[in-house]
């Protein structure tokens, strides 16, 4: 069955790049509709813009989508992580700003926030995305890769030259709550020369130690450390966990990256919709449907935060 939210669940905070307060509302929504953004200081123009691959607009910081009418909502990967991670089919998220707030870097307070509210299903099959051959796209020593499986699997591998990072990999079969658990309280990471690039350019400028794992070199400059030793690969891992949710519906595969961000994320779910025989479009069952994110998710599997 598919799901939507019980009640609204509200999220205020300040936007990574911009830096304004944005106040967002994720309001329940009939089953089939989708996930939809509405940009509420919007009053000339479409508001509405749908979370979907075929709205993503290029930028090389975040994952923007943006309508017909040039309407855009940027920074979407965390809550969309969030969604599909606590299995939410169906949401309508009116929001006051450009950008979705960052709250604290990672999408464990939008879960907290779904959980206080609870699910309810609706009376239609979820729809989900089968990948039936291998599909690779590539930039440089960037990789992105999708390929047949039973069920969502993320295998990531990143490789920085700052020694506090260094080269981290991680596998993850994504079934139920494995997202929550593994995933969903990593933080966005940058190194300390990239804020300072970032705001002479007029960028990250509601970023913070409180909101962002900052590493210099060898030094991890955020209070309180990191909350995994492999923390950045399991961002890089619930970032793609948000750019496949763009899909329309869950994917069964299993979605291979190394050095991939979000831009070749996407490029490789319009290289996928491209060939009609790289996919099809299934009716779960109970079987598939028992095997998917977020399915079961309950407050025993929120990772414990000091």
């Amino acid at each position: 069955m598919q799901n939507t939210l019980k009640s609204p669940a509200a999220f205020t905070g300040v936007g990574l790049h911009g830096g304004a307060t944005v106040r967002m509302v994720v309001h329940p929504a009939p089953a089939d509709h989708g996930v939809w953004f509405c940009r509420t200081d919007v009053a000339d123009l479409d508001a509405l813009v749908p979370a979907r691959w075929d709205a993503v607009t290029p930028s090389r910081l975040c994952t923007v989508i943006e309508n017909g009418d040039g309407v855009s909502v940027s920074t979407i990967e965390h809550i969309m992580a969030a969604l599909a991670g606590f299995a939410i089919h169906n949401a309508l998220i009116e929001i006051d700003g450009p950008e979705v707030p960052i709250l604290d870097g990672s999408a464990v307070p939008f879960i907290e926030g779904f959980l206080a509210v609870g699910l309810e299903e609706q009376e239609l099959p979820v729809r989900a995305v089968r990948v039936l051959k291998p599909v690779e796209v590539r930039d440089g020593d960037a990789v992105a890769r999708l390929e047949p499986a039973e069920m969502l699997e993320i295998d990531f591998r990143i490789d920085f030259a700052d020694q506090a990072i260094g080269v981290q990999s991680r596998h993850l079969n994504m079934a139920n709550g494995a997202f929550v658990r593994e995933l969903s309280d990593s933080r966005t990471f940058c190194r300390q020369a990239d804020v300072d690039a970032m705001r002479a350019k007029g960028l990250a400028l509601g970023g913070s130690l409180e909101n962002a794992v900052v590493f210099d070199g060898d030094q991890v400059l955020s209070p309180g450390g990191l909350r995994h030793a492999d923390e950045p690969v399991r961002h890089k891992m619930l970032d793609a966990v948000g750019d496949l949710a763009l899909a329309g519906g869950p994917l069964l595969g299993r979605y291979v990256g190394e050095r991939a961000g979000h831009a070749l994320t996407n490029r490789l779910l319009r290289r996928l919709f491209a060939d009609p025989t790289a996919f099809v479009i299934v009716d779960c069952g109970p079987r598939t449907l028992g095997k998917l994110p977020g399915v079961g998710v309950h407050a025993g599997d929120l990772p414990a935060r000091g």
